[in-house]
């Protein structure tokens, strides 16, 4: 692809750009574990600079880099004379514009003396604008998908992200323009989008609501962080499409969509076996492990819900909106914020209180997953209820009464397993201790749900727990269904009931 319009002194901005072009492979082929690079060149008065960028894909190596966005200089002379050009193939791209098309400083710099030079000639091909003979029709090469770098300006929001570029046109034709009829869904800052490109794989477009500047900073802190991830319980992030001042990321498509359209569906809620809910619990278990302890970088999710919870075909869950999330460097075990933003009914009480987070208040957040799953009841349906202020107070006021069966959902019926249950209802209570020092670590949790042999500790009072009313006994409290040899008790400090409630995002 090739810019219709022509430069006034095309013989001197040829021999430039092919340097640069030239310069800027090897810079990326050879100088750049990222095999990204960007350069420039001084060229007139009315057109001071040329830009040049150079990319291939990071699981080539120097050598397979160069012959890749060498194989492409065969198309150059079709550029002859043209302000701009761009060659995209499957593993390495490479575009020059008279215009900065890239963020940040180029890595490097023509000199103004390099015109007669031959910094194009250390390879055996002829420099880009020399013909080998073969006419290269004008748009021969396939549209695909490159990769580039994505940088941001503002390097404390972002500072480098390697991902794969969509072009808008490609997503507008795979989501039918952003059809009413493929949104998936709709949230503060924007909409979600169906679509399926051209070789048939289906996608999820995540498009940033336009002038939403908190949105997009959001969406800037999630394409930062999902790139560096790779789980089997974390959503795939395929690509972005940043152009015309969009703003969108590419998702792998989850085809039974979000936890929350299932669980809480009496329609739907039946295709939620037991076997299926104890591997929804057990593989977001995973995926929050991965997170806090076992990727190379730390990340507090901030956001865990029923509905940032997708389920891939066999029901396995992915956790997926990180655009809350934050990243932890080094020891970092907690942070601080002023500005509590998060879903009423899953933050732990230290964050909406005191805005203090941590692995601890995921832990608290997957706690009240836990109960939902187990009871497919939302946290937040008992506000106009007088069996209980909230899902963990009505958890805790059965096990304390030891009529835990009671509180699973109806449409398990007696298909469920006793054993599993009991450890995964104490899982949750222990989960949404109000002290986060006494919640368990997300490893410890996995151990638990993949270790029979592992006792329990015997949950104390949860978070937003009022007191039991009509008082109960120790011989009471004994009933409960206690894995542990460890006796438990009754907090006698009553816990705190109200608190300054979220909207719900």
């Amino acid at each position: 692809m090739w810019n219709v319009n022509n430069v006034t002194e095309p013989n001197k901005f040829n021999k430039l750009v092919s340097e640069l072009v030239s310069m800027t492979s090897q810079y990326a082929a050879f100088n750049s574990t990222r095999r990204f690079a960007t350069g420039e060149a001084n060229f007139t008065a009315a057109d001071p600079k040329i830009y040049g960028l150079a990319q291939c894909t990071r699981d080539l190596c120097g050598d397979e880099c160069y012959q890749c966005l060498k194989s492409m200089f065969s198309v150059m002379p079709n550029f002859a004379g043209k302000r701009g050009g761009r060659v995209i193939g499957d593993r390495c791209y490479f575009r020059y514009e008279l215009y900065s098309f890239y963020e940040g400083k180029s890595s490097l710099q023509l000199p103004s003396s390099s015109s007669s030079s031959s910094s194009s000639s250390s390879s055996s091909s002829p420099p880009p604008f020399q013909s080998n003979g073969t006419e290269t029709p004008g748009t021969a090469i396939p549209p695909s998908v490159p990769s580039v770098a994505g940088d941001f300006s503002n390097p404390e929001d972002i500072t480098s992200v390697d991902s794969i570029l969509f072009h808008l046109s490609t997503l507008k034709s795979a989501t039918s323009n952003f059809s009413e009829e493929n949104k998936l869904g709709q949230g503060g800052f924007g909409s979600v989008f169906k679509g399926t490109l051209p070789d048939g794989r289906e996608i999820a477009v995540k498009r940033l609501l336009s002038g939403s500047g908190q949105g997009l900073k959001e969406l800037k802190n999630e394409l930062v962080l999902v790139a560096k991830l790779e789980h089997r319980n974390l959503v795939r992030l395929l690509g972005v499409c940043l152009e015309a001042q969009e703003m969108m990321l590419v998702y792998e498509y989850v085809p039974n969509r979000s936890l929350d359209t299932i669980l809480f569906d009496s329609a739907k809620s039946e295709q939620l076996d037991w076997g299926r809910r104890y591997n929804i619990i057990s593989g977001i278990a995973g995926g929050l492990l991965y997170l806090h302890e076992d990727s190379q970088i730390k990340i507090i999710h901030r956001d865990l819900k029923a509905s940032n919870i997708l389920l891939d075909e066999e029901m396995n869950p992915k956790i997926s909106d990180f655009g809350l999330a934050r990243l932890f460097g080094g020891d970092q075990s907690g942070a601080t914020t002023s500005l509590v933003v998060g879903t009423f009914g899953y933050m732990a009480p230290e964050y909406v209180m005191c805005g203090q987070y941590s692995a601890k208040s995921d832990i608290f957040s997957y706690g009240v997953l836990v109960l939902e799953i187990l009871t497919g009841r939302k946290n937040t349906s008992f506000r106009d209820s007088e069996q209980a202020e909230n899902l963990i107070s009505y958890t805790w006021e059965h096990w304390i009464r030891g009529t835990i069966s009671e509180i699973l959902d109806p449409c398990l019926g007696d298909q469920w397993s006793r054993s599993e249950a009991l450890r995964c209802i104490q899982i949750g209570l222990l989960c949404v201790q109000e002290d986060p020092a006494n919640r368990p670590t997300m490893s410890m949790v996995v151990l638990i749900l993949y270790s029979y042999s592992e006792s329990l500790q015997s949950p104390s009072r949860p978070a937003y727990c009022a007191r039991l009313s009509g008082g109960m006994d120790s011989d009471a409290f004994r009933k409960g269904y206690n894995l542990s040899t460890v006796q438990g008790s009754i907090p006698e400090i009553p816990c705190e009931d109200s608190v300054s409630e979220m909207e719900p995002r």
